[in-house]
């Protein structure tokens, strides 16, 4: 079965996320994901909240920015999580948006050797390990969490370019792709992680996810439009969806088919009614969705 999830975007106050979360838990939705956009909601804060709100719901962090976290820290946080809602957190980290890791004094020289050694010594530690490493960003001397999950739990990394994906393939447990990768982008991104899993010689299960930006409603066409026309993405081929329930799910067929295992629904950022979304998502399109 495809899984299916929801966005709560960071153009939403903080306090609209109980709501939110609350009803997307009652109303059956899978995942409901958080973004740690700067300079907006902070991602391990709101996740927790989120988790706490409800019973069921698996909740993403997609994803944490490498470059503004002590992967010491990431660990403790993330074990945190896992232990108090064992099996609901998702983790996914990636190297930002070089940008904003400028804005802060974070800015990487190279952000996919950052990338890499934050997954190698960010999964270890979540197994339990402990761990001394002199790297070129990441360095720790004798370290290990007292509080470690149960159990080893996935460990997502955010790729867009073809390096980052083969550094997921090899190095993270599975692949985070943004809203604007098209099925063609999917089956493109699933080649070169595999080809990073190959290279690591992993055999292991590697799930992928992938944002679609949807909507649904009589202006739903123009506000896709208008969002793929801000990002530069308006001649881009089916990155985005507007309509019925009907139309949003064979979008997420087709992208099942094309190799993402997970679709989440990403609204516009100027969604009138993110409650109605989330029903929406798990109420109408669920069914459809195989």
């Amino acid at each position: 079965m495809t899984g299916l999830g929801a966005v709560f975007r960071p153009q939403l106050p903080p306090e609209r996320l109980r709501e939110v979360a609350r009803l997307a838990d009652e109303a059956g939705l899978e995942e409901l994901w958080l973004w740690e956009d700067c300079f907006r909601e902070g991602g391990i804060s709101t996740a927790a909240a989120a988790l706490a709100w409800t019973e069921r719901l698996r909740v993403g962090i997609g994803l944490l920015p490498v470059p503004l976290r002590n992967v010491a820290l990431t660990a403790m946080e993330a074990a945190a999580l896992y232990r108090m809602f064992p099996g609901r957190p998702v983790l996914a980290v990636g190297h930002g948006v070089q940008d904003w890791m400028g804005q802060v004094g974070a800015r990487a020289e190279s952000p996919l050797t950052l990338l890499r050694e934050h997954l190698d010594a960010l999964r270890a530690l979540l197994r339990g390990e402990r761990l001394t490493t002199e790297g070129r960003y990441v360095r720790l001397d004798d370290v290990a969490l007292d509080w470690p999950p149960a159990e080893a739990p996935e460990v997502l990394a955010g790729a867009t370019g073809p390096r980052t994906l083969r550094l997921a393939g090899a190095a993270a447990d599975g692949t985070l792709l943004t809203s604007a990768t098209s099925p063609d982008g999917v089956r493109e991104a699933r080649r070169l992680i595999d080809e990073g899993r190959a290279s690591a010689g992993r055999t292991d299960p590697h799930r992928v996810v992938v944002y679609l930006l949807a909507a649904t409603g009589p202006d739903a066409a123009a506000r896709v439009r208008a969002e793929l026309v801000a990002e530069g993405l308006a001649d881009v081929p089916e990155v985005g969806v507007a309509g019925d329930a009907g139309a949003v799910a064979k979008a997420v067929a087709r992208f099942a088919e094309a190799g993402a295992d997970t679709v989440v629904l990403q609204p516009t950022g100027d969604e009138p009614d993110p409650e109605g979304f989330v029903r929406f998502v798990a109420e109408e399109v669920r069914p459809l969705v195989p």
